[in-house]
This record gives C-alpha cells, structure tokens and sequence, in this order.
C-alpha cells in the first residue's frame, strides 16, 4: 500500500514537473482523486499528503490543495542544517587540528586594547591591514589587486549580493550559467532581478551565449564562478577566461566572478579579474577557507563601480562586524589561513577518492580537489522520487532543480556535498546511494 500512494505521488509530480498541472491549479478533491484513480480515499490522503511534503502543492482550508506558485526553493536546503543523519547538501570543511589553529588567532583578540579596536564598527572599506591581508591573499604572479580596491562584507553571499545590487535594479537582467548557485537565485529574486540561463561547455561558460543573449536583449551584467563551478566542478581554462574577458569588453558587461572554491585549485588558470580588471567584481570569502561561523566576505572592485558597492554594501546592512574583520585579518597575515587552506585541499582530494571508488561506473562528474559531485542519475530515476528515497535512508542530496535557471528542461541528476560527513560515514552514505541508484524506484522498499 505504501508503494502504491508512492506511485500515485509520483505521478502527480511528474505532471507538475512537465507543466501539465500549473502553478495555481486547483487538485481535486481527495475523494474524486480516489474514485479517479482506484483507490481507497485514506491512500489519496496519503498521496496529497506526500505530495505537500515534498513542497508541490499547498492545502488551504476550505478552499482545497493547490500546486505550489514555485518550486520550494533551494537556498533554505543549502543555508540552513538538515534533520537528516547524513547530510550531503551542507558544504562546510572542517579538518583536525583546525579549532587549535583558530583557537590560537582569536588568544590575540583578548588584549582589551586589541579587543576595544575589534568592538568599535567597520564600514565597508574595513582596516588598512584588512585590506592589505586580503590583497596578499588573492594576488598571484599574474594579478595583484591594489588593497584600496579591496571591500569587506558579512559573509561571501552578502558580498554577492552588494555586487549584483550595484550593478543591476529591480527588473534588469542578469547573465547566469544554466546550471548556477542557488543562493544567487534566491538573491536575484529578493533584488528584483531576472536571471538569463547561457549556455555552457566542458570549458565553462560560452562567451557567444553571453554575447547572443546580450544583443537579444541588453544584460546588465553577469554571474559566474570560472573555478570549480558549483555543481558541476568545472574550472574555466585561461584561453576560454581571455575570450571571456575580451567578450565582456565588446559588449561593455561588468562580471561578478565568485571564486568562493578558487583555493582549492593552486594550479587554476589566474582569475577572470586579472584579465579583465575594468571589467570584473571579485567576490570571495572565508567561509570555506575557515570557517561559516567567524567569516568575512570580500569583494575586489574596479574604481568606477567601489564607490556603488560600497554603498550597497552600507544601505543593506551587509558590511563586515569589527571582531570578524580583526580576527580574519590575523588569520590571514599568521599563515593561519595557508596551514588551513593546504589541510583542506589534501582532505578533498581524500573525499573526491573516497567518492570516486563508492560510485565507480555511476554518471558523475566532478573538478579535481573540489568538495562537490555532481550525478547523472541512471533511468528510470528522477532527481526528486531520488531525493526523496534518500531521505529515507537518512541522507540528504541536493536535487538538480536547485541549480536549474529558466524553464529548461532539468535533468535528472544531483549534487553531493562532500565536506560535511567525517570520512567513513561519507563513504558508507555513498555506498548506500550507489546500491539505492541500481535498485529501481519501483523497487525501493517503503519505511
């Protein structure tokens, strides 16, 4: 019975997912779905019941259950803990010995005159030393970004989003990868903003997609992450970044390049900004590189649009805390942040290996050294009946729809976070999505 109410979920999910039942419409009632269907109206009531978990339809009292206006979005699933016993959405590294490093950074901070500077309040433009720490950061043989460029915002997210409300307002367009992070989605959306989805290869984004749908209707920037694309782990190669950069400056587009992941990949081509500085807001963060509770985000940006982020950064509220900024700043000049960085590229090549002999002969796809895979699921699965079998084992996965933009066709795949697990629960939690992936859906055994 249980495998039966599954069925007729399904079925009503894959309406929903192929337009057939719209935003809006109204679902019939549970005694007609039954008498339509064949089935006892207690096993209907389940079905709507499972169709509301999953976040496809809304009931109303006195009114009935409608399909939702819009997919649940897929930010909440990424920003905030899962219930689940092993979470794959989550992305946070952590490696021994990292709290003891930390620890010892913050044992500075107690001085009261190190500490009275920390508490008074930091603008956007954060300290000399907090910019001068951050350029040294990012900068490499090929690019050295000039420290007054250098802003400083809450987190990597709010970073994004100043950079995006400076360069766009409510109803601009907004350049994206078809596949693209889901906390810019959710931004867009508060901002005003709509996203275009264009087209990508192996290489990553294609500079005569951006240009194509510029010239179809004007963008008025764009969003992308040339080093270890999230989800696919894609890093742009620096011929196709050069082409980008001088497609940016034909169709005159200023790009946010998120490099959230960039130090992972020591060997990545150097970043976007470095050839097309005019033309590029670098976004970044420490959130990966040390931790999501004490982080700091920064944006790089060209002289004519600081003044813009800035301000967006200020009118948000997004601007970085004093204590967060003093502490980063130690980290970052202590060689804190080196030691953790070097730690955590050794840990995701462990995992990616770990995640390579678990799904050996499985559609996945992932960049060396990054703390993500994506998977094509085999037939007869779909991401969300997927999702929802593992969630019954405990496991939280990340459907491809989270990424999806526009009404293209979403694949049946998803994303792994790799970072989360300790090493053997994440090899034990692959293990058992790669026994899931080969039994059928019809096969799954109900709880």
């Amino acid at each position: 019975m249980a495998r039966d109410f599954r069925r007729a979920a399904d079925a009503v999910a894959a309406q929903i997912s192929a337009g057939r039942l719209r935003p809006g419409d109204r679902l019939p009632t549970q005694r007609a779905f039954a008498r339509r269907h064949g089935i006892a109206e207690s096993t209907a009531s389940r079905v709507y019941a499972e169709l509301a978990r999953r976040g496809l339809v809304t009931g109303e009292v006195g009114r009935g259950t409608f399909v939702r206006a819009a997919a649940p979005a897929a930010d909440p699933a990424l920003a905030e803990p899962t219930a689940a016993r092993v979470d794959l959405e989550l992305n946070y590294p952590v490696t021994a010995g990292q709290s003891e490093l930390l620890a010892a950074g913050l044992a500075r901070l107690g001085r009261p005159d190190v500490l009275a500077a920390a508490l008074r309040p930091s603008g956007a433009a954060g300290t000399p030393a907090a910019r001068a720490a951050v350029a040294g950061l990012l900068g490499g043989p090929c690019w050295a970004p000039d420290p007054e460029a250098v802003l400083f915002a809450g987190n990597g997210r709010q970073a994004v989003a100043a950079a995006l409300a400076a360069l766009l307002r409510p109803g601009g367009r907004l350049g994206v990868e078809a596949l693209t992070y889901p906390v810019v989605k959710a931004v867009a959306a508060r901002l005003g903003i709509t996203l275009v989805p264009l087209e990508c290869d192996g290489d990553g984004l294609l500079p005569g997609a951006l240009l194509a749908a510029h010239r179809a209707a004007p963008l008025g920037g764009v969003y992308l992450q040339p080093t270890l694309h999230n989800p696919l782990g894609v890093t742009m190669p620096g011929p196709r970044r050069a082409q980008l950069a001088a497609t940016l400056s034909e169709a005159g587009l200023t790009a946010v390049e998120d490099a959230i992941w960039s130090f992972l990949r020591e060997d990545a081509p150097p970043p976007l900004a470095a050839y097309a500085p005019e033309r590029v807001i670098l976004v970044d963060s420490t959130s990966k590189r040390l931790a999501p509770g004490l982080t700091v985000g920064f944006a790089v940006a060209p002289p004519g649009l600081r003044p813009a982020v800035s301000a967006a950064l200020r009118s948000g509220g997004w601007a970085s805390a004093g204590y967060a900024l003093a502490a980063a700043t130690g980290w970052l000049t202590d060689g804190t942040a080196t030691t953790i960085a070097a730690a955590k590229r050794a840990d995701a090549r462990h995992r990616q290996q770990i995640a390579a002999e678990a799904l050996a002969g499985l559609a996945t796809r992932s960049g060396p050294g990054s703390y993500f895979c994506w998977w094509e699921l085999p037939a007869p699965w779909r991401a969300d009946t997927f999702v929802a079998a593992a969630a019954r084992h405990g496991i939280a996965v990340t459907p491809a729809a989270s990424f999806v933009v526009g009404p293209h066709r979403t694949p049946a795949a998803v994303r792994m976070g790799l970072a989360s697990p300790p090493p053997p629960v994440l090899r034990r939690a692959l293990a058992t999505l790669a026994d899931l992936a080969r039994t059928g859906p019809d096969d799954v055994a109900p709880e």
